[in-house]
Protein backbone atom coordinates (compact mmCIF):
# COMPACT_ATOMS: atom_id res chain seq x y z
CA UNK A 1 0.00 0.00 0.00
CA UNK A 2 3.27 2.36 1.13
CA UNK A 3 4.65 1.28 -2.60
CA UNK A 4 1.74 2.40 -4.27
CA UNK A 5 0.92 5.27 -2.08
CA UNK A 6 4.59 6.94 -2.90
CA UNK A 7 4.74 5.81 -6.82
CA UNK A 8 3.05 8.54 -8.32
CA UNK A 9 4.57 11.58 -6.05
CA UNK A 10 7.82 9.71 -6.89
CA UNK A 11 7.47 9.85 -10.46
CA UNK A 12 6.31 13.58 -10.30
CA UNK A 13 9.18 14.68 -8.02
CA UNK A 14 11.67 13.14 -10.57
CA UNK A 15 10.99 15.79 -12.93
CA UNK A 16 12.60 18.32 -10.60
CA UNK A 17 15.25 15.72 -9.01
CA UNK A 18 16.46 15.45 -12.79
CA UNK A 19 17.09 17.62 -15.62
CA UNK A 20 16.63 14.56 -18.15
CA UNK A 21 16.36 11.06 -17.78
CA UNK A 22 17.51 9.62 -21.70
CA UNK A 23 16.00 6.16 -21.71
CA UNK A 24 17.61 3.36 -24.88
CA UNK A 25 15.02 0.74 -25.24
CA UNK A 26 12.08 2.54 -23.64
CA UNK A 27 9.59 -0.24 -24.35
CA UNK A 28 11.26 -2.34 -20.95
CA UNK A 29 8.82 -0.20 -18.93
CA UNK A 30 5.71 -1.71 -19.50
CA UNK A 31 7.07 -5.06 -19.33
CA UNK A 32 4.13 -7.39 -17.95
CA UNK A 33 7.16 -9.82 -16.35
CA UNK A 34 8.26 -11.85 -14.52
CA UNK A 35 10.81 -9.93 -15.34
CA UNK A 36 14.17 -9.73 -13.22
CA UNK A 37 16.16 -6.47 -13.40
CA UNK A 38 20.06 -6.96 -13.13
CA UNK A 39 21.11 -3.41 -12.90
CA UNK A 40 24.37 -2.01 -11.59
CA UNK A 41 24.69 0.49 -8.43
CA UNK A 42 26.59 3.67 -8.59
CA UNK A 43 23.85 5.73 -6.89
CA UNK A 44 22.20 4.25 -3.30
CA UNK A 45 18.80 4.35 -3.02
CA UNK A 46 18.12 6.95 -5.81
CA UNK A 47 18.69 4.17 -8.31
CA UNK A 48 15.79 2.04 -6.84
CA UNK A 49 13.65 4.88 -6.74
CA UNK A 50 14.19 5.96 -10.37
CA UNK A 51 13.68 2.57 -11.64
CA UNK A 52 10.05 2.10 -9.28
CA UNK A 53 8.86 5.68 -10.27
CA UNK A 54 9.54 5.07 -14.33
CA UNK A 55 8.25 1.20 -14.28
CA UNK A 56 4.72 0.93 -14.70
CA UNK A 57 4.13 -2.38 -12.82
CA UNK A 58 5.47 -2.35 -9.36
CA UNK A 59 8.81 -3.26 -8.45
CA UNK A 60 10.34 -5.08 -5.64
CA UNK A 61 13.85 -4.22 -4.95
CA UNK A 62 16.38 -6.00 -3.04
CA UNK A 63 18.49 -3.80 -0.20
CA UNK A 64 21.94 -4.80 1.60
CA UNK A 65 20.06 -6.59 4.82
CA UNK A 66 21.72 -4.54 7.83
CA UNK A 67 19.49 -1.93 7.71
CA UNK A 68 16.53 -4.14 7.71
CA UNK A 69 17.94 -4.67 11.82
CA UNK A 70 15.80 -2.07 13.38
CA UNK A 71 12.37 -3.81 13.41
CA UNK A 72 10.91 -0.68 12.76
CA UNK A 73 12.57 0.48 9.76
CA UNK A 74 12.51 -3.14 8.19
CA UNK A 75 8.52 -2.66 8.51
CA UNK A 76 8.10 0.18 6.55
CA UNK A 77 10.91 -1.13 4.24
CA UNK A 78 8.95 -4.02 3.87
CA UNK A 79 5.85 -1.73 2.83
CA UNK A 80 8.05 -0.19 0.67
CA UNK A 81 8.10 -3.61 -2.07
CA UNK A 82 12.27 -3.89 -0.63
CA UNK A 83 13.55 -6.94 0.69
CA UNK A 84 16.46 -7.88 2.54
CA UNK A 85 19.92 -9.98 0.90
CA UNK A 86 22.27 -9.78 3.88
CA UNK A 87 26.38 -10.19 2.79
CA UNK A 88 28.83 -12.10 4.50
CA UNK A 89 30.50 -9.14 6.33
CA UNK A 90 26.99 -8.48 7.77
CA UNK A 91 26.77 -11.47 9.70
CA UNK A 92 27.25 -15.14 8.59
CA UNK A 93 23.98 -16.04 11.22
CA UNK A 94 22.36 -13.78 8.59
CA UNK A 95 22.50 -15.91 5.43
CA UNK A 96 19.81 -18.32 5.82
CA UNK A 97 17.27 -14.65 5.36
CA UNK A 98 18.63 -14.75 1.91
CA UNK A 99 16.85 -18.19 1.23
CA UNK A 100 13.87 -16.58 2.49
CA UNK A 101 14.11 -13.50 0.12
CA UNK A 102 14.73 -15.61 -2.47
CA UNK A 103 11.90 -17.88 -2.22
CA UNK A 104 9.54 -14.46 -1.97
CA UNK A 105 11.19 -13.22 -5.59
CA UNK A 106 10.55 -16.72 -6.98
CA UNK A 107 6.70 -15.88 -6.01
CA UNK A 108 7.00 -12.57 -6.96
CA UNK A 109 7.78 -13.93 -10.78
CA UNK A 110 5.17 -16.76 -10.25
CA UNK A 111 2.56 -13.74 -10.13
CA UNK A 112 4.62 -12.35 -13.04
CA UNK A 113 5.96 -9.58 -11.30
CA UNK A 114 8.77 -7.61 -11.28
CA UNK A 115 12.17 -7.47 -9.11
CA UNK A 116 14.97 -5.17 -9.19
CA UNK A 117 18.96 -6.93 -7.77
CA UNK A 118 22.15 -4.72 -8.33
CA UNK A 119 24.61 -7.28 -9.45
CA UNK A 120 27.35 -5.75 -8.04
CA UNK A 121 26.33 -5.92 -4.44
CA UNK A 122 27.89 -2.89 -3.15
CA UNK A 123 26.97 1.12 -4.13
CA UNK A 124 29.82 2.81 -5.40
CA UNK A 125 30.11 6.94 -6.55
CA UNK A 126 31.69 6.21 -9.92
CA UNK A 127 31.20 5.58 -13.48
CA UNK A 128 32.52 1.96 -13.47
CA UNK A 129 31.28 -1.39 -13.83
CA UNK A 130 32.55 -3.43 -10.58
CA UNK A 131 32.87 -7.50 -10.55
CA UNK A 132 29.27 -9.22 -10.25
CA UNK A 133 28.47 -11.26 -7.62
CA UNK A 134 26.60 -14.56 -7.87
CA UNK A 135 23.51 -13.59 -6.58
CA UNK A 136 21.13 -12.75 -9.60
CA UNK A 137 22.41 -15.74 -11.25
CA UNK A 138 21.77 -17.95 -8.57
CA UNK A 139 18.18 -16.19 -8.30
CA UNK A 140 17.42 -16.60 -12.28
CA UNK A 141 18.49 -20.69 -12.12
CA UNK A 142 16.48 -20.98 -9.03
CA UNK A 143 13.68 -19.72 -10.91
CA UNK A 144 14.18 -21.09 -13.97
CA UNK A 145 14.56 -24.47 -12.43
CA UNK A 146 10.87 -24.25 -11.26
CA UNK A 147 9.43 -23.76 -15.23
CA UNK A 148 9.05 -20.12 -14.70
CA UNK A 149 9.69 -18.51 -17.56
CA UNK A 150 11.68 -15.45 -16.20
CA UNK A 151 13.31 -12.47 -18.29
CA UNK A 152 16.59 -10.72 -16.75
CA UNK A 153 17.03 -7.50 -18.60
CA UNK A 154 20.63 -6.13 -18.08
CA UNK A 155 20.23 -2.12 -17.31
CA UNK A 156 22.62 0.05 -16.62
CA UNK A 157 21.95 3.63 -15.15
CA UNK A 158 24.38 6.63 -15.37
CA UNK A 159 24.89 9.93 -13.27
CA UNK A 160 26.39 13.25 -14.82
CA UNK A 161 27.35 13.74 -11.24
CA UNK A 162 26.66 12.16 -7.78
CA UNK A 163 27.08 15.47 -5.93
CA UNK A 164 25.01 17.93 -8.29
CA UNK A 165 21.27 18.52 -7.56
CA UNK A 166 19.01 18.11 -10.85
CA UNK A 167 21.04 16.23 -12.73
CA UNK A 168 20.97 14.09 -16.31
CA UNK A 169 20.37 10.57 -15.64
CA UNK A 170 20.82 8.12 -18.72
CA UNK A 171 18.38 4.74 -18.54
CA UNK A 172 19.89 2.10 -20.63
CA UNK A 173 18.54 -1.30 -20.88
CA UNK A 174 20.12 -3.98 -22.59
CA UNK A 175 19.28 -7.42 -24.94
CA UNK A 176 17.21 -10.04 -21.99
CA UNK A 177 18.93 -13.04 -21.06
CA UNK A 178 16.57 -15.93 -21.56
CA UNK A 179 16.78 -19.60 -19.54
CA UNK A 180 16.99 -21.06 -23.67
CA UNK A 181 20.91 -19.64 -23.41
CA UNK A 182 21.71 -22.48 -20.81
CA UNK A 183 21.83 -26.14 -20.13
CA UNK A 184 20.21 -26.73 -17.00
CA UNK A 185 21.24 -29.70 -16.50
CA UNK A 186 25.07 -28.36 -16.33
CA UNK A 187 26.30 -28.06 -13.23
CA UNK A 188 25.55 -24.53 -10.33
CA UNK A 189 29.13 -23.15 -10.93
CA UNK A 190 29.41 -23.89 -14.60
CA UNK A 191 26.38 -21.96 -14.85
CA UNK A 192 26.44 -19.19 -13.02
CA UNK A 193 30.17 -18.68 -14.34
CA UNK A 194 28.25 -18.49 -18.03
CA UNK A 195 25.53 -16.52 -16.39
CA UNK A 196 27.89 -13.90 -15.40
CA UNK A 197 30.01 -13.65 -18.86
CA UNK A 198 27.07 -12.67 -20.33
CA UNK A 199 26.10 -9.97 -18.39
CA UNK A 200 29.01 -8.31 -17.55
CA UNK A 201 28.98 -8.70 -21.62
CA UNK A 202 25.84 -6.75 -21.69
CA UNK A 203 26.47 -4.50 -18.82
CA UNK A 204 29.90 -3.43 -20.20
CA UNK A 205 28.01 -1.58 -23.23
CA UNK A 206 25.15 -0.16 -20.80
CA UNK A 207 27.42 1.16 -18.00
CA UNK A 208 29.30 4.42 -18.80
CA UNK A 209 32.84 3.82 -18.04
CA UNK A 210 34.99 7.15 -17.49
CA UNK A 211 37.57 8.10 -14.97
CA UNK A 212 36.43 10.69 -12.42
CA UNK A 213 39.39 13.05 -13.51
CA UNK A 214 38.21 13.15 -17.47
CA UNK A 215 36.06 15.99 -16.58
CA UNK A 216 36.01 17.23 -20.31
CA UNK A 217 35.29 13.51 -20.93
CA UNK A 218 32.03 13.57 -18.58
CA UNK A 219 30.78 16.62 -19.85
CA UNK A 220 30.40 15.68 -23.45
CA UNK A 221 29.16 12.14 -22.52
CA UNK A 222 25.98 13.85 -20.43
CA UNK A 223 25.79 17.16 -21.43
CA UNK A 224 22.12 17.71 -23.13
CA UNK A 225 21.90 20.91 -25.52
CA UNK A 226 18.80 23.55 -24.46
CA UNK A 227 16.61 25.37 -26.74
CA UNK A 228 17.60 28.62 -26.87
CA UNK A 229 13.69 29.93 -27.19
CA UNK A 230 13.09 27.65 -23.88
CA UNK A 231 16.37 29.27 -22.46
CA UNK A 232 14.65 32.23 -23.36
CA UNK A 233 11.35 31.76 -22.01
CA UNK A 234 12.38 30.18 -18.59
CA UNK A 235 14.92 32.52 -17.46
CA UNK A 236 13.20 34.63 -15.45
CA UNK A 237 10.94 32.01 -13.60
CA UNK A 238 14.18 30.36 -13.03
CA UNK A 239 15.87 33.08 -11.29
CA UNK A 240 12.55 33.18 -9.20
CA UNK A 241 12.26 29.98 -8.39
CA UNK A 242 16.16 29.97 -7.10
CA UNK A 243 15.38 32.64 -4.79
CA UNK A 244 12.21 31.00 -3.39
CA UNK A 245 13.85 27.65 -2.75
CA UNK A 246 17.16 28.61 -0.90
CA UNK A 247 15.72 28.67 2.35
CA UNK A 248 14.81 24.95 1.50
CA UNK A 249 17.48 23.58 -0.47
CA UNK A 250 20.95 25.23 1.49
CA UNK A 251 19.84 23.57 4.66
CA UNK A 252 19.28 20.19 3.08
CA UNK A 253 22.35 20.45 1.36
CA UNK A 254 24.63 21.54 4.18
CA UNK A 255 22.71 19.22 6.47
CA UNK A 256 23.25 16.36 3.88
CA UNK A 257 27.26 17.56 2.86
CA UNK A 258 27.93 17.57 6.67
CA UNK A 259 27.32 14.19 7.07
CA UNK A 260 27.34 12.28 3.90
CA UNK A 261 29.78 14.32 1.86
CA UNK A 262 32.37 11.19 2.22
CA UNK A 263 29.80 8.28 1.70
CA UNK A 264 28.47 6.96 -1.61
CA UNK A 265 24.44 8.26 -0.28
CA UNK A 266 24.79 12.23 -0.19
CA UNK A 267 22.75 12.25 -3.73
CA UNK A 268 19.81 10.09 -2.02
CA UNK A 269 20.29 11.72 1.43
CA UNK A 270 19.60 15.17 -0.32
CA UNK A 271 16.34 13.83 -2.57
CA UNK A 272 14.72 11.77 0.40
CA UNK A 273 14.87 15.30 2.36
CA UNK A 274 13.17 17.39 -0.21
CA UNK A 275 10.22 15.03 -0.91
CA UNK A 276 9.74 14.58 2.47
CA UNK A 277 9.78 18.44 3.30
CA UNK A 278 8.77 20.11 0.34
CA UNK A 279 5.07 19.54 0.42
CA UNK A 280 5.79 20.90 4.08
CA UNK A 281 7.51 23.98 2.50
CA UNK A 282 4.52 24.38 -0.08
CA UNK A 283 2.08 24.40 3.18
CA UNK A 284 4.04 27.12 5.00
CA UNK A 285 4.48 29.66 2.46
CA UNK A 286 0.38 29.00 1.22
CA UNK A 287 -0.12 29.71 4.95
CA UNK A 288 2.02 33.08 4.90
CA UNK A 289 0.40 34.40 1.48
CA UNK A 290 -3.38 33.28 2.71
CA UNK A 291 -2.43 34.92 5.99
CA UNK A 292 -1.43 38.24 3.86
CA UNK A 293 -4.18 37.63 1.86
CA UNK A 294 -6.66 35.76 1.99
CA UNK A 295 -9.03 34.41 -0.28
CA UNK A 296 -8.03 31.71 -2.74
CA UNK A 297 -4.06 32.65 -3.71
CA UNK A 298 -2.53 30.41 -1.36
CA UNK A 299 -3.58 27.72 -4.21
CA UNK A 300 -1.43 29.25 -6.64
CA UNK A 301 1.69 28.21 -4.36
CA UNK A 302 0.82 24.20 -4.81
CA UNK A 303 1.51 24.98 -9.27
CA UNK A 304 3.91 28.54 -9.04
CA UNK A 305 6.15 27.03 -6.80
CA UNK A 306 6.57 23.97 -8.51
CA UNK A 307 7.04 25.31 -11.67
CA UNK A 308 9.44 28.05 -10.64
CA UNK A 309 11.32 25.14 -9.11
CA UNK A 310 11.30 23.18 -12.23
CA UNK A 311 12.90 26.10 -14.33
CA UNK A 312 15.86 26.34 -12.12
CA UNK A 313 16.69 22.98 -12.65
CA UNK A 314 16.26 23.22 -16.36
CA UNK A 315 18.34 26.27 -16.77
CA UNK A 316 20.79 25.52 -14.22
CA UNK A 317 24.58 25.17 -15.27
CA UNK A 318 25.20 21.11 -16.17
CA UNK A 319 28.87 21.41 -15.15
Amino acid sequence: MLFKLLKYPSKLALLFFCRHIIIQNKKVLNHNGPLLIACNHPNSFLDAIILAALFKKPIYSLARGDVFKNKRIAKILIALNILPVFRITEGAENLNTNYDTFAKCREIFKKNGIVLIFSEGLCVNEWKLRALKKGTARLAFSTWNESVDLTVIPTGINYQSFRSFGKNVQLNFGTPILKQRFNLSETEGVNIKLFNEQLKNELKSLVVEIESHKEETIKNTFHVKQHPIKKTMLHIPAIIGKIIHAPLFIPVHKISWMYFEKLDHYDSVVVGLLFLLYPLYLLIISSILFALLGGWYWLLVFIILPFLAWSFIQLKKQF
